[in-house]
C-alpha cells in the first residue's frame, strides 16, 4: 500500500470517527437529560448508558489508531483517558508509562500495537507502555497467550495476505507507519509474556 493510499485511509478513519462522536455524545446527553427530568432509572437505561459509554471510548481510540496523526502532542491525562474508559470493565489492564507529551504519531502506532497485544490476550492480562532512549516498549503478561503466528509475522516481513480480516488490520498498519518512521518492530514472547518494541 503506498503512502498515499495509508493517508486517504487515515483521513478516511478520521472522517468516519468525527461524525459519528457527535450523535453518541447527544445520546448520551438525552440519558442525562432523562435523569435530571425525574426518569426512572432501570436496567434498559443502564445498558443504553453502558452502550454509549463503550461506543464512545472505541470512537476515540480509533480516531488515533486509525486517523490521520499530524504533528500534535498528546499529553498524558488524554492518552489515559482513552485507555481507562477503552478498557473499563474488561480483562485486560493498560498502564500508560510516559509522564510527558508525546507525538501523536507515536500514540498511533501504540495504540495500533495494543490491538496487536489485545489479539494475543483473549483471556486478559496486563500491558505496561513505556518509551526510552527513542524506543517504545509494550510489555504483555497473561497467565495464558494465543499467538497466531503468521499474524505476528507480519510485523517483521511488512507482507499482510489477502485473507487477513478487518480485526486483523493492525498488524498490517503497524510496521508500514514504524517503518515510515525510520522503526523496526521487533517482537519476543514466551508461554505468559509478549514483548513488542519499535
Amino acid at each position: 500500500m503506498g503512502q498515499s493510499n495509508i493517508n486517504l485511509a487515515a483521513l478516511i478513519g478520521s472522517r468516519i470517527c468525527h461524525d459519528l462522536i457527535s450523535p453518541i455524545g447527544a445520546i448520551n446527553n438525552g440519558l442525562e437529560l432523562l435523569g435530571m427530568a425525574g426518569g426512572t432509572p432501570g436496567p434498559e437505561i443502564d445498558l443504553i448508558q453502558e452502550s454509549v459509554g463503550n461506543a464512545s471510548a472505541r470512537i476515540r481510540f480509533f480516531r488515533i489508531a486509525f486517523g490521520a496523526s499530524g504533528d500534535q502532542m498528546m499529553g498524558r491525562a488524554e492518552v489515559v483517558s482513552i485507555l481507562d474508559d477503552l478498557m473499563d470493565g474488561g480483562r485486560l489492564a493498560v498502564a500508560w508509562g510516559p509522564l510527558d507529551p508525546q507525538p501523536r504519531g507515536d500514540v498511533r502506532m501504540v495504540f495500533l500495537a495494543l490491538q496487536c497485544l489485545e489479539n494475543a490476550m483473549p483471556y486478559g492480562g496486563r500491558i505496561e507502555v513505556s518509551r526510552e532512549d527513542n524506543m517504545w516498549l509494550l510489555h504483555g503478561e497473561a497467565d495464558k497467550l494465543n499467538i497466531d503466528e503468521p499474524l505476528w509475522n507480519i510485523l517483521a516481513t511488512r507482507d499482510a495476505p489477502p485473507s487477513l480480516r478487518p480485526a486483523q488490520v493492525q498488524f498490517a498498519l503497524l510496521p508500514i507507519l514504524a517503518d515510515d518512521g525510520g522503526r523496526r518492530v521487533v517482537t519476543e514472547m514466551s508461554e505468559t509474556q509478549i514483548k513488542l518494541r519499535f
